[in-house]
Order: C-alpha cells, then sequence, then structure tokens
C-alpha cells in the first residue's frame, strides 16, 4: 500500500490535481489499483453542477491515468520521469461519481514499447462500473 507522500514521490501531481488518495496495490510496470474518496469539498463541485454536484468523467479519466502512472513511473528504469497522455481509447462513461463515493481506479499495462504504453482502466463506486478506457501514454524527462 502506498500513502499519499508516497505516491507524491512517485508521481508529479500536486493538489488540486492530485486525485488518487492511496494506493492498494501495485506492480510496478504491470498495474495499480487505487481510490480517491470523494468529498462535497472538492473545487470542481463548486461549478459541476451547484445543486448536483457530479465529478466531471474527465476528472476520473485523469483519476486512471494517476494511477496507471504509479504503476509506470515505479519501475526502476521510469523513476524521476513524467507519464503524459498520449491517447483515450474506448472511453465509456457509464455512472455518475459524487460526492461521499469512494472511486476505485484500476489500471492494468497491457502494452508497453520503449516509452509508449497504453493501460486498460477501471473506474468504480460500490462494485459499479462508472467508466472505462483504453489509455495511452508516453514516459518523458
Amino acid at each position: 500500500m502506498l500513502d499519499i507522500k508516497q505516491i507524491q514521490e512517485i508521481i508529479p501531481h500536486r493538489h488540486p490535481f492530485l486525485l488518487v488518495d492511496y494506493i492498494e496495490d501495485y506492480k510496478p510496470g504491470e498495474y495499480a489499483i487505487g481510490y480517491k474518496c470523494v468529498t462535497f469539498r472538492e473545487d470542481f463541485f463548486a461549478g459541476h453542477f451547484p445543486g448536483q454536484p457530479v465529478m466531471p468523467g474527465v476528472l476520473t479519466v485523469e483519476a486512471l491515468a494517476q494511477v496507471g502512472a504509479v504503476a509506470i513511473l515505479s519501475q526502476e528504469d521510469n523513476k524521476g520521469k513524467t507519464a503524459y497522455f498520449g491517447g483515450i481509447n474506448k472511453c465509456k462513461f457509464r455512472g455518475m461519481v459524487k460526492p461521499g463515493d469512494k472511486l476505485k481506479l484500476e489500471t492494468k499495462i497491457i502494452r508497453q514499447m520503449g516509452p509508449l504504453g497504453v493501460g486498460e482502466a477501471v473506474a468504480s463506486v460500490d462494485g459499479k462500473k462508472v467508466v472505462s478506457a483504453e489509455l495511452t501514454f508516453v514516459v518523458g524527462e
């Protein structure tokens, strides 16, 4: 398990854009499983949407990418580097994420060739899939 400080040693994201609270399990270069405990105090809820707060789907995709970045950047050869988005494919939004939800974030690395790679990602709340996507990344300095 990785706490927030250990996550920050691996990926460069910081508040307010760090969207992972802890990593439950991971294997460098293969997969990571993390969580975001969504609170009403998230900055984005002020405008998305007043009176009907919903976490923007693109931020859920970003949270999945950050979990995938933990898997990639924890590899010895990638320590101290940054993982950038290269693409988002097959993305499906299947449910809403609201204040009080515990968002489970799972990203499995399915292909990696040099600095390029692809992750299969699924976000869920209470066992219900809310987002799935195929995320392409590029590791750079």
